[in-house]
């Protein structure tokens, strides 16, 4: 994660983003902006904040050569000629118009930012952020007028996130450039990801263990929900967290032997494994490093609570891998003809 601390903008720009399928056009800005000092305060702060709390970061990609990735190219060119910040603006916003496939695809304020100061990693470098403002929230303007005031309702844009942004550091690992990116509207992810930015995540263990953890989640999804129940997924769930808490290196074999008794779940979760690589174009190594702040961002996402149509909600302790399998009993009423959770306790808290 990157730090703010010391961080300053050293050049802005704002133009505006259309679509070609609902025939909206670009518009340009000449100049950057020159900010009075209270707006420049809550800017700042404002697009640097997401990227105070992400921990995996990406890397350019290209199928034929990195070179001709547009946006590691237009962050070079400003990077090498601060001179040439205004016009290679222009080109990012050209190469986002273009990538709107869709007439869904919002229209927008486009934030071209050229930053100084930005710490990783003990380093100290300059970024480019590129951000896409694409709702405005209402809010009310009180005016003075004949010596009375009155309200009206404005459109403006929300101080308190992004709705897309990612900043581009002029550091470089044996990858490339190290990139971090925000979305908090990812009904178009794809979009912003993979064809706007064109980047993959970092070959890193902050990025194995996200993956990894998404893999499960999604296998106790498509899978275990679906052909042995609830209770069994999040109880996979729950032994998987453990699993991470409990090991600082992760080995898949190792993984497969402690959470499954059965060769044919084993098996099941091997061939979704090859598909989850394919359909994310991804290779998730045998064994890797535990990021501990990965894995408590991502346990937080985890949800075991059991839902039942009669009103009741059942909610597991995803630190309790073995509380399911052990206190809570599922079956069927032939009397009733309803199924049922048998739950055992000691004590009501």
């Amino acid at each position: 994660m990157i730090s703010k601390k010391n961080a300053s903008i050293s050049k802005f720009i704002i133009h505006k983003v259309g679509n070609k399928f609902n025939d909206t056009k670009n518009a340009f800005s000449e100049k950057i902006v020159d900010f009075d000092e209270a707006t420049y305060d809550l800017i700042l702060s404002f697009l640097l904040r997401p990227f105070s709390s992400v921990v995996q970061s990406y890397r350019f990609n290209h199928h034929a050569n990195i070179n001709l990735n547009e946006i590691n190219s237009y962050s070079s060119q400003i990077f090498d000629d601060d001179e040439a910040f205004v016009q290679v603006s222009k080109h990012i916003v050209t190469h986002l118009f273009e990538q709107s496939t869709s007439a869904n695809i919002k229209t927008g304020d486009v934030l071209v930012v050229l930053f100084e100061g930005i710490a990783f990693n003990d380093i100290t470098t300059n970024a480019l952020g590129i951000f896409k403002i694409e709702n405005k929230v209402n809010f009310f303007q009180t005016y003075l007028e004949n010596n009375s005031y009155d309200v009206l309702v404005q459109k403006g844009i929300n101080s308190k996130k992004v709705d897309k942004g990612c900043l581009i550091l002029n550091q470089t690992d044996t990858e490339g450039n190290i990139i971090f990116s925000v979305d908090n509207n990812n009904y178009d992810a794809q979009y912003w990801i993979s064809q706007f930015l064109n980047i993959k995540y970092a070959n890193d263990s902050n990025s194995h263990t996200q993956q990894y953890i998404e893999l499960c989640k999604d296998f106790s999804s498509d899978i275990l929900k679906t052909s042995y129940g609830i209770q069994k997924q999040n109880t996979f769930l729950a032994k998987t967290i453990d699993f991470f808490k409990e090991n600082e290196v992760v080995n898949i074999e190792r993984f497969k032997d402690e959470l499954f008794e059965e060769d044919k779940h084993k098996t099941e979760f091997e061939q979704y494994k090859k598909s989850f690589e394919a359909e994310h174009n991804l290779v998730i190594r045998n064994q890797f490093d535990v990021v501990e702040r990965v894995l408590n961002k991502e346990k937080k996402k985890i949800k075991t609570d059991i839902t039942l149509d009669t009103n009741i909600q059942i909610k597991l302790d995803i630190d309790a891998p073995d509380a399911s399998a052990e206190y809570l009993e599922r079956g069927y009423d032939e009397t009733k003809k309803m199924h049922y959770y048998k739950v055992f306790f000691n004590a009501e808290n």
